[in-house]
């Protein structure tokens, strides 16, 4: 008689190298009113599906079992670079296939410069999409918050992070790494142009839209005009 099969990504690696990706939460006991029952593997692609069963214990005592699916795809960091004396933010635009299957009118998608930590602390992270995507080194980084940006499903904690830049700290055109298959277009704004664009919809990316009101709301960017 044979063994079981080997699973991928359970019992032997998969194709980036991983194993015991059924293991992700079986351990919390953080929470006395959470028990987590199984843990199954359901899509171990780039990023991993998991279906977890667990008893919950509602407000009002009682217990009931639950499922839930959620998608891991690990943390990441977005940043905002600004100049404040020329009062211009940088961006990004590229093509978001899961927004343009959701009704967006072409997929081209206005973002703050953002991608996954894989491995790196959130500074360097941060830092490295800079160059990659904006073609700029940043200076001094202001920690801004970090949120879960869809807890109902997305395990992802996201790191929201500023800096000011100049022209001299342009060190490429950006545009992403082909190899992973980005396609990206620089965009430096006018600041006021930014927020107009996250109001009226043309900027509907979540991140953006939080780093555009917090430098708005912490005044970033002097009001121009005189008095008179």
């Amino acid at each position: 008689m044979t063994g079981p099969t080997p699973r991928p990504g359970i019992d032997t690696p998969d194709h980036r190298g991983r194993t015991g990706l059924d293991g992700a939460g079986r351990d919390l006991d953080r929470n006395p009113d959470v028990v987590i029952r199984d843990v199954e593997l359901t899509s171990r692609g780039w990023h991993v599906l998991r279906r977890t069963t667990f008893d919950y214990r509602r407000r009002d005592g009682r217990w009931e079992t639950q499922q839930r699916e959620t998608y891991d795809r690990g943390n990441g960091a977005v940043v905002l670079p600004y100049d404040a004396d020329r009062g211009c933010v940088l961006l990004t635009r590229q093509f978001r296939y899961p927004a343009y299957v959701n009704d967006h009118p072409d997929g081209l998608l206005i973002e703050a410069a953002a991608g996954l930590l894989d491995g790196d602390a959130p500074l360097a992270a941060v830092r490295r999409e800079a160059v990659e995507e904006l073609g700029v080194a940043l200076g001094p980084l202001t920690h801004v918050l970090d949120a879960y940006m869809s807890p109902g499903s997305v395990t992802e904690r996201l790191h929201f992070y500023a800096a000011p830049y100049t022209s001299a700290d342009r060190t490429g055109t950006g545009g992403g790494l082909e190899e992973d298959g980005e396609d990206i277009e620089v965009l430096e704004l006018p600041f006021s142009e930014a927020l107009s664009m996250a109001h009226d919809g043309r900027i509907a990316d979540g991140k953006t839209i939080i780093l555009l009101q917090w430098a708005a709301l912490n005044g970033l960017f002097a009001p121009t005009g005189g008095t008179g």
